[in-house]
C-alpha cells in the first residue's frame, strides 16, 4: 500500500522520542511500524568503541518492550567495519544465525532463524550503535520496507542518545543517594549511636532531649565551649520525625561577614561579580531537615534580622532573588556566651533571643559529670585509634583514670578528645599513661591554693611532692578526708580516689592517722 513518508516519518519519531523510559517508546514504535511491514521484534543496540563492544540497551515484541543492558563482545574485524562507517547503511540478513556478528545477540531473543533489518545509527558522521527490525517469522522484507526504515536513523540516534544521557544521569543520582547514605552511617559510626554519658552525667539533658526531639519548636543549647552542644543538636535531629532529611551545622563565628549572608542564603547568577551561577544557601539546603547554628553570639547584626525572618515566615531570598523561597526547617541553636548581656549591651536582638529560646537546655561541663570520663575515654580510644589505623586497641593504665578524674577539664570533653589523641601519640604501647595530663594535676584547686616550700633536701619525685601536698591539705582540713570541708573537695577529687592514693603514698588516714 502507498505510504506517506512523511507521516511515517512524523509519527514513528512522536512515538521513539516520546518517552525517556526506552522500552516503552521502542514498543509503542514496533506497535506502529507494524502496520507497515511483516515486523514481530525491535532492538535498540549502543556501540561502545573504547571496549569494542555492542550493548542492548532495549528490545520490544509485540507483548512488551524490555530495558535491559546486553554486552557483545566484537572481533577485530567487526570493530573495525564498524568504527569505519561514516554512513548510514541499511542491510538485510535473510538469517540471523548466518553472521557472526549478529549471531550471539539473536540467540538471547530466540531469533537465530528470523531475517531482519539492521540500520546502523549515524549521528554528526559518527556511528553510535545499531536498530533492528525482526520479521514476524512467516512474510520477509521488501525493497520499500528497507526505503521506510531507512527514513528512520536519525530518530533512533536521538532517542537512543537521549536515553544513554538519561541513565547516566540516573545511575549518578543513584550513586549520590548511596554515598549520601553510607556518609550519614559512617557520621553516625563516628560520632557513636548514643550520646555517651547519656545514663550519667547528660542523663537530664537526654530527657529533655527526648521531649522536644519530636516537635518542631526551637532549641536553645547553652554550655561551656566543648561540652558537647553539636552532639546534643545530633541526638535532638536523630530522635526528630526529620533524621532522615539533613542535617546542616553551620559555624556562625567561622564565616566571615562579607560572606555571611551569600553562605546562609545562597545567590541568584549575576547577583554579584563572580556569581556565575546558582547557589543554594545552607538554609535552602536543610530543607525539611535541621539547621543547626553554632556559636549564635557570633551572628552579625543584620543576618539577625534575616534569620528572624526566616524563623516567623518561614521563607528566604536569595541575594539578587527576585522572589522568596519557602523553606520548612526546624532550628536549634547553640552559644557559650550569654545572650542576656548582649541583649542588655545591644548585641544580640531581643526578639530573636526570645524567638530561639522557646526550649532552652543547658549542658553540665565536664567537671560537673566527671562519671562520665571513663566511657568518654574509651569511646575517643576506639575512634581515634580507628582512625590512627592502630592494629592493637590500647587501654588506659591503672591509675591513668585516677589522674583524668582529678583534673579539671576548663576545655571539656573537646579538651579530653586531644588529650586521648596525643596520649595515643605519646605511647605506641598497649597502655595509656596520660602522663601530661599529670604535670597539670594540681594546677587548680577548689579553694584557696596551699603554699609548698621545698627545702634542698626534700626529694623532688612525683611521688614524693604528691605525697607531702596531700599531708599539708590534710593538715588544713583537720584529717578529715570528705565532707564540705574535706580534702578530697580541696583536691577536687573524688574521696576513693584520695584515699586509695593516700594508701600507695603510704599516708595514714581515719584511726591510724595522727594528725
Amino acid at each position: 500500500m502507498a505510504v506517506d513518508e512523511k507521516d511515517f516519518f512524523r509519527e514513528f519519531t512522536m512515538r521513539i522520542c516520546g518517552s525517556l523510559e526506552i522500552e516503552k517508546a521502542l514498543w509503542q514504535s514496533l506497535l506502529y511500524i507494524r502496520n507497515f511491514m511483516p515486523a514481530g521484534q525491535m532492538s535498540l543496540h549502543f556501540y561502545h568503541r573504547d571496549l569494542g563492544i555492542v550493548e542492548t540497551v532495549a528490545h520490544a515484541t509485540l507483548a512488551s518492550g524490555e530495558a535491559m543492558s546486553l554486552k557483545t563482545p566484537l572481533s577485530q574485524k567487526a570493530r573495525r567495519q564498524i568504527e569505519a562507517q561514516r554512513s548510514i547503511r541499511v542491510r538485510v540478513f535473510d538469517r540471523l544465525r548466518d553472521n557472526p556478528v549478529t549471531r550471539p545477540v539473536a540467540e538471547k531473543f530466540n531469533a537465530l532463524d528470523l531475517s531482519s533489518v539492521i540500520m546502523d545509527l549515524v549521528l554528526e558522521k559518527k556511528m553510535l550503535g545499531v536498530f533492528s527490525v525482526f520479521n514476524n517469522g512467516k512474510e520477509t522484507f521488501t525493497a520499500d520496507h528497507v526505503q521506510l526504515l531507512s527514513l528512520l536513523n536519525e530518530p533512533c540516534a536521538v532517542a537512543l542518545t537521549n536515553f544513554l544521557r538519561y541513565r547516566e544521569l540516573v545511575t549518578l543520582r543513584d550513586h549520590l543517594a548511596d554515598d549520601n547514605r553510607y556518609l550519614q552511617d559512617e557520621l553516625r559510626r563516628l560520632s557513636g549511636e548514643d550520646v555517651v554519658g547519656a545514663d550519667f552525667g547528660l542523663k537530664g539533658v537526654m530527657e529533655l532531649v527526648r521531649q522536644v526531639a519530636p516537635l518542631d519548636s526551637p532549641v536553645l543549647l547553652l554550655g561551656e565551649t566543648g561540652s558537647g552542644k553539636e552532639v546534643i543538636a545530633n541526638a535532638i535531629h536523630k530522635f526528630s520525625t526529620r533524621r532522615d532529611k539533613p542535617f546542616i551545622a553551620v559555624n556562625c563565628g567561622a564565616i566571615p561577614e562579607t560572606l555571611l549572608d551569600s553562605e546562609l542564603f545562597g545567590y541568584e547568577k549575576g547577583a554579584f561579580t563572580g556569581a556565575m551561577s546558582q547557589k543554594r544557601g545552607r538554609i535552602e539546603r536543610a530543607h525539611g531537615g535541621t539547621l543547626f547554628l553554632d556559636e549564635i553570639g557570633e551572628l552579625p547584626a543584620e543576618a539577625q534580622v534575616r534569620l528572624l525572618r526566616v524563623l516567623q515566615e518561614k521563607e528566604i531570598d536569595r541575594i539578587g532573588g527576585t522572589h522568596a523561597i519557602k523553606v520548612d526547617i526546624r532550628i536549634i541553636a547553640a552559644t557559650h556566651r550569654n545572650l542576656e548581656e548582649m541583649m542588655a549591651m545591644g548585641k544580640f536582638r531581643q526578639d530573636l533571643y526570645f524567638r530561639l529560646r522557646v526550649f532552652p537546655i543547658a549542658i553540665p561541663p565536664l567537671r560537673e559529670r566527671k562519671r562520665d570520663i571513663p566511657a568518654l575515654v574509651q569511646h575517643f580510644i576506639l575512634k581515634k585509634s580507628r582512625e590512627m589505623k592502630r592494629v592493637t586497641v590500647p587501654i588506659p593504665a591503672a591509675d591513668a583514670i585516677d589522674r583524668l578524674m582529678a583534673y579539671h577539664w576548663p576545655g571539656n570533653v573537646r579538651e579530653l578528645e586531644n588529650a586521648v589523641e596525643r596520649s595515643l601519640i605519646l605511647n605506641q604501647g598497649s597502655r595509656l599513661y596520660f602522663k601530661e595530663i599529670g604535670t597539670r594535676l594540681m594546677g587548680k584547686t577548689v579553694g584557696s591554693p596551699v603554699p609548698v616550700t621545698l627545702r634542698s633536701s626534700e626529694s623532688l619525685a612525683l611521688d614524693s611532692v604528691m605525697a607531702r601536698h596531700i599531708q599539708q591539705v590534710l593538715q588544713l582540713c583537720g584529717g578529715r578526708v570528705e565532707g564540705e570541708h574535706g580534702a578530697a573537695r580541696l583536691l577536687d577529687i573524688k574521696p576513693p580516689t584520695l584515699r586509695k592514693r593516700m594508701e600507695k603514698l603510704c599516708i595514714p588516714f581515719g584511726r591510724k592517722a595522727k594528725i
